[in-house]
């Protein structure tokens, strides 16, 4: 092979398309800080969530600018973007859609199903435990098959289809802890903490002055789907995947290589949450601009990919063990 066939191989391609891809991230970060101030971790996690093509939980107290950070994101991605504001009467039709009845001018009857809000590539599930946990769920179907169920059919979502949903802290009244299974179709769980001083000063200037101006789109929806291909393409070391397999497993409570500390867990994550940091790893470090992940990727995803996904026992709680402690802990013990 000369050299010339060698530079326009598939690897070289390969590589050239995330070298692209890293430049155009670079604008999106660029971009969603002109609207969003104070919270790059936030701004990461949630980028690197699109990009892995998953699902994406914000916890955070009212007015920490989750809305405005979805609504931004679908606004750079090219995104179709729908909103549900979750409240306890919530119905899970009023989500996926329902069947209406409907007669024709010759007397004929027939149903016809209306697609609900859910049919877009980017739902935003406002203050998703404020609803019950049967409208909760309607999400399940959705977020793991892409696809929904009415009356017997099938019926298949955009692509591509995600949703980010925000929280309320659950010690709130009103809320409704997710089920666990749907906790677990979440990639991240990403926590929104309150902005430092500068930041909240620019927030405030910025915002009240009139002068803002719209998020602008910097990528379109096939570009994302191939950036998205393209993440799972990126080759991963034997070490960063030992790493992920020795991390998950010590969390595992009655496990042979369970670390001590993990007995204070009712359960620990399962093989989804490994598959999960495979992927996320490899985004984050794209959009660091790199091109394969390190053990430091795994280091700062491990919390957001395992907190949701690992409970404590009732002692260790009332004991006021914390579930980031114990994620550190078996961090600090692998690397």
């Amino acid at each position: 092979m000369n050299e010339a066939t060698r530079s326009t191989g598939p690897e070289h391609l390969a590589v050239a398309q995330a070298e692209s891809l890293v430049q155009r991230l670079a604008q999106i970060r660029a971009e969603i800080g002109r609207h969003i101030f104070g919270q790059q971790t936030v701004i990461d996690q949630a980028l690197v969530t699109l990009l892995s093509g998953g699902h994406g939980l914000l916890v955070g107290v009212p007015g920490l600018a989750k809305t405005r950070l979805v609504e931004t994101l679908g606004v750079v991605f090219g995104l179709g973007t729908k909103r549900v504001q979750f409240t306890p009467d919530l119905m899970p039709a009023d989500i996926l859609g329902s069947e209406v009845l409907e007669e024709s001018g010759d007397g004929r009857r027939s149903f016809r199903f209306i697609k609900g809000p859910v049919f877009c590539q980017l739902l935003m599930a406002d203050e998703i435990n404020r609803a019950s946990p049967r409208t909760q769920s309607a999400l399940l179907q959705a977020m793991q098959e892409a696809e929904v169920t009415v009356a017997g059919t099938a019926y298949a979502l955009p692509k591509p289809f995600h949703v980010l949903a925000t929280q309320n802290p659950i010690e709130q009244e009103g809320t409704y802890p997710l089920p666990e299974a749907q906790l677990d179709r979440f990639l991240l769980q990403i926590n929104v903490d309150y902005p430092d001083r500068d930041a909240e000063r620019r927030m405030m200037i910025e915002t009240t002055s009139g002068l803002s101006q719209p998020a602008q789109a910097i990528l379109t929806t096939d570009e994302l789907i191939a950036g998205q291909a393209l993440v799972r393409q990126l080759p991963v070391g034997e070490k960063i995947v030992d790493m992920i397999l020795d991390l998950v497993r010590r969390l595992r409570p009655d496990a042979p290589d369970a670390a001590p500390e993990a007995s204070n867990l009712a359960w620990g994550p399962g093989p989804r949450a490994a598959q999960a940091l495979m992927l996320v790893v490899r985004a984050r470090a794209l959009i660091d601009g790199r091109l394969s992940p390190s053990t430091d990727d795994v280091s700062a995803m491990a919390p957001a990919v395992l907190r949701h996904r690992i409970a404590l026992k009732y002692d260790a709680a009332q004991a006021q063990w914390r579930i980031e402690d114990l994620i550190v802990k078996a961090l600090s013990a692998i690397s």
